[in-house]
Parts: C-alpha cells; structure tokens; sequence
C-alpha cells in the first residue's frame, strides 16, 4: 500500500453575491460583512507585507517578484504614484479569515474509520466592484494511504448531493463531515443524507441548498431565495463540485502508474493502479493537455527534481513530487511554498475571472428577463442596468483582465494552461459580444427616438408657421381692430392665441399622420418633375 507522507487540499469555491444596494456605481461587499455584529466569525487578515523589513520574509519577496507588475498592483496594491486607488488607496481585494473550525473529520463509509485533517486556514476573498465572493479551505495530513487521498479529492469539495443512493446517502459524497474547535467540540455537521431537504428546495424556490457543513461555514451569508432579507447574499454560480488543488509528497512517486496520475488529475475516485478508468483513446493527449513534465524524470538527477509533476485542469491542480527532497518538500523556498502561495494565486486569479465573467452574463440575462417592450418603466430600468453593466465590464477588463501574470517560464505556462481548460479567453468575449450588443441596441434606439423627436418638431414647426402666418393678419390693415375696445382686442388675441394653441396640439398628436401626408406630397411632387423632364427631353431632343 502506497502511502502519501503529506497531503495537501485546498478547495477555491466561487460564488456570486448580490449586489448590496442595487444600482449603486462600485460594490463594497465586505463592508456589509463589517456591518453585522452578531454571529460573524470573520475577521480581516492583517496585510503580510509590513512596512518593517524585519518582519518581512524572503517568501514574501519570493512570491511578489514571481507576477508582473501590474499583478502585483492588483494583489498586494500600491502606496504610492498614480496606480494608488482614489478612495483612500483602496485595494483591489479583501481578505477575511475566521480561527473557529480547526479540523475537519471526514467519514466516508457507514462505519468506516474516519480522517481528521488539521485545517490551516479558511478564508473569504473580496473583490472591489465584482460581485463575487471566493471561498478558500486549505487542510492537511500526513501519512495517508493513497487511496484515502483518492477517495478525498473525489468525495470532500460537493457542496450538495447529485443523487442518492439506495442506502439514501449523498452519491459520491462522504457518508459524513465534520468541522471541530479547538477543543475538539463538534462545530458542524454535513447533511447529505436529506434528501427531503434539498428537493423542496428545488421545487419550491428552483434554487438548491448546500449541505449544511457549508452553510455553516460561509455564515453570515445567507443563500439567496423568496423572502431572504440578509444584509449578504450568494447564490451559486457552477458546477457543484468545487475547483481544488492538491499536494501529494510521496517516497517514490515515480512508482505511481498512469492510471493513478489519471484519477488525480480528472477526479474518477480510487481504483486498481493498472486499470485506467477512461479508454486509452480518451486518454492520449492526456500528458500532454495536463501534465507540465519539465521536472518529471529528469536523468542524472536522481534524489533531486527528477521526480515532480505539475498537473493542471482548469477545475484541479495538482503536484506530485518525493517528500525527501528540498526542491519539493521546503515549505520556504521548494515547491511546497510556491504551491500554497504562487500557485494558489495564479489559480484563484483563474477562477475569478471566470467567475466574474459568468457574474456578469448572468446579471445581463436577468435584465433582459426582466424586459418589457412598450413598458415605460422597464425599459428605464433596463437601459440604466445595461448602461450600469458596460462601465462595469469596463472598469473589469482594465482592473482584473490579463493575459500574463507573470515572466517567469513555470508560472506563465501554468496560467496559460489554466485559463485555456476554463475556457476563460472565449467567455470573455462572449461577455464582450453580448455587451457590445445590448449597447448597439441603446443607441439604434436613442436614434430612433432622436429621429422621431425630430420629425414631430419638423411638423410642428410647419404648422406653428401657419399659426405664425394668421395670426400676423391681426396685425395687418385688412382687419382693422386698433380703434375697437380693450376688451374686444384682448378677446381678439386670446382668440387667436387659442386657435394657435388648438393647432400646435393637434398638429402634434397627428404628427406622424401629417408627416405621411407631407411624405406623399414629397413623392408626388418628385413623380411630377420627373415626368415633366422627361416629356420636355421628347419635345426637345431631335428625332
């Protein structure tokens, strides 16, 4: 039996928050956090990068200088020049941690021997004006069977049951999960085995609720649905199994078949090491659309990186290298380091601009739903939530949208391989498309009405001309009211005055009717001088 000397999860869960004040131009989600008081266990983190050199570590250093400068901006912010933020040197993100839940034990049969797993930290990431919110759950164990870590990674990240089985336990889930104190006390229970529980919520409000391990660990936020007034909301944005990463040390990992790096890589769950658990068709680009093997075996190197693979799916990364090497194993400067910080962000800057995208053509469906032709209000409303979109997917690809991270050969092919499983580079611009639409849409009808506007005010100028006419009359000898009384001339005047008024009214409620006319009189008139110039060339040119 195979045994994994370290292991290491981390789970990166997106989900999208709803916007705390509707309409308002730039989201500040974890102010709402700030504002409840009670029951809220998450606290900001206190910024690692110090002003004093003392308390400031290489691998601080190491993992700045690993992105690009415009990354670092992003991630770690900026205190001086231009690049600083206009609120206050407001900073793109915003970390929130909570210290309660200190180990996780997971059973994963009915009377099975469960695994405690040591919880280093669970984390809530914000992100200035995206609404969206990501969940970061980092836990690990030493001296685990392999086919335990299998059945981990296959079983632990499901926010909810797909199926049940017929013993009515969650399919593919752990038979049970449980989040403990520092003590030891039991802080939280999963519930996969309700099944009553989470198919009325489908029926009754479409939405799908999490298991309540989950739920509990995101408190305060509550799950969107009918009636829910929480000052934070989510509601989930894909699939339910949740995007993780994974650190396997081993003694000898080069003793790992092909069927074993499968399974970790597209999460089948444990399974005998010969057998592969897809076709070989299936599989043969498997190598080569997943594994980065620079420093898989590696010749006349053979206690150091010749044994290390990188594994990136998009929805999972993992690392596999020998426990008793320092290139892989140093939690400072080897790999180990890099992967829970390097790594892990290059991942969750992966996820979150999927996930904002996908925010984004959500909120864009909705508005269009929300849309009724002929409905003054609504179309209002949708002209201002797509006007209040477009700046917003603005200032996204300005703020958030790259590329590149980073120079450096690992990191930049590790983004690169990422953010082409996710598909992220075609949402982008689908999102782009489907922006870029619904503005040429506004602006063909700003025109429309523009144009319309204007032909209204072409006849009533046409008819105000006529009322200018007649009433100037009044002032001509023909009608001779100089010598009549006060209030005959003043009845005269309001008379006209009246008649002006009855005119321009009716000229602009049939203005479009008029128009037409004017329009026929147009084309008539065109007919007519075109066949008075063609009867004239017959008299006129020689037989």
């Amino acid at each position: 039996m195979m045994i994994v000397r370290h292991f290491r999860q981390t789970v990166v869960w997106p989900i999208q928050l709803m916007p705390v004040r509707p309409g308002e131009q730039v989201q500040r989600h974890w102010k709402a956090l700030e504002g409840i008081a009670t029951g809220n266990p998450w606290r900001e983190v206190d910024d690692e990068f110090c002003q004093d050199p003392a308390d400031f570590h290489e691998r601080h250093y190491r993992e700045f200088v690993t992105f690009l400068p415009y990354v670092q901006r992003f991630l770690y912010g900026s205190r001086a020049g231009q690049e600083m933020a206009a609120a206050d040197g407001e900073a793109s993100i915003h970390v929130y941690r909570r210290h309660d839940v200190k180990q996780a034990r997971v059973t994963y049969t009915p009377g099975g021997e469960p695994t405690t797993f040591n919880i280093a930290h669970v984390d809530l990431y914000f992100f200035l004006d995206a609404d969206i919110a990501i969940l970061t759950f980092e836990m690990h164990a030493n001296e685990v069977p392999l086919e335990r870590v299998q059945d981990t990674v296959f079983r632990f990240g499901r926010a909810y049951p797909a199926y049940w089985e017929s013993n009515q336990h969650g399919g593919n889930c752990p038979y049970k999960v449980e989040w403990l104190g520092e003590r030891g006390e039991l802080l939280a229970c999963s519930d996969f085995e309700a099944r009553a529980k989470y198919l009325s919520s489908v029926a009754r409000f479409r939405t799908t609720r999490l298991a309540q391990h989950w739920e509990f660990l995101l408190k305060p936020l509550e799950l969107e649905c009918p009636g829910q007034l929480g000052a934070l909301r989510y509601r989930l944005l894909e699939y339910y199994r949740m995007p993780f990463m994974a650190y396997l040390a081993l003694d000898e990992p080069a003793k790992l078949t092909r069927a074993d790096f499968v399974r970790l890589a597209l999460v089948t769950g444990p399974g005998a090491a010969n057998t592969l658990p897809y076709s070989p068709v299936t599989l043969e680009d498997f190598e080569r659309d997943y594994c980065d093997d620079r420093f898989w075996g590696r010749t006349g190197e053979p206690t150091s990186r010749g044994d290390t693979r990188i594994i990136a799916t998009g929805l999972t990364f993992s690392v596999v290298g020998r426990y008793d090497d320092a290139f892989f194993s140093d939690a400072a400067t080897g790999l180990l380091g890099q992967f829970r910080h390097q790594y892990f962000l290059l991942f969750l800057i992966a996820h979150f601009h999927r996930a904002a995208l996908l925010s984004m053509s959500d909120e864009l469906a909705v508005a269009m739903n929300r849309l009724t032709v002929g409905d003054t209000r609504s179309v209002r409303a949708f002209k201002r939530v797509i006007r209040q979109m477009m700046e917003v997917f603005l200032r996204f690809t300005h703020r958030y949208w790259f590329h590149e991270v980073s120079n450096q050969a690992i990191a930049r092919s590790l983004f690169s391989r990422l953010t082409r499983h996710l598909g992220n580079e075609a949402l982008y611009q689908e999102v782009r498309t489907e922006v870029t639409d619904m503005n040429h849409y506004l602006d063909s009808d700003s025109n429309r009405r523009q144009a319309n506007t204007i032909l209204r005010l072409t006849v009533v100028t046409i008819v105000g001309l006529i009322g200018t006419i007649a009433t100037g009359i009044l002032g001509m000898n023909i009608f001779s009211e100089a010598d009549k009384p006060l209030t005959e001339r003043i009845a005269v005047l309001l008379s006209a005055i009246a008649l002006t008024i009855l005119a321009t009214g009716l000229s602009v409620i049939h203005s479009k009717r008029l128009a037409n006319v004017l329009d026929t009189l147009s084309d008539t008139r065109i007919r007519g001088s075109k066949k008075f110039a063609a009867v004239h060339r017959s008299w006129t040119e020689p037989p």
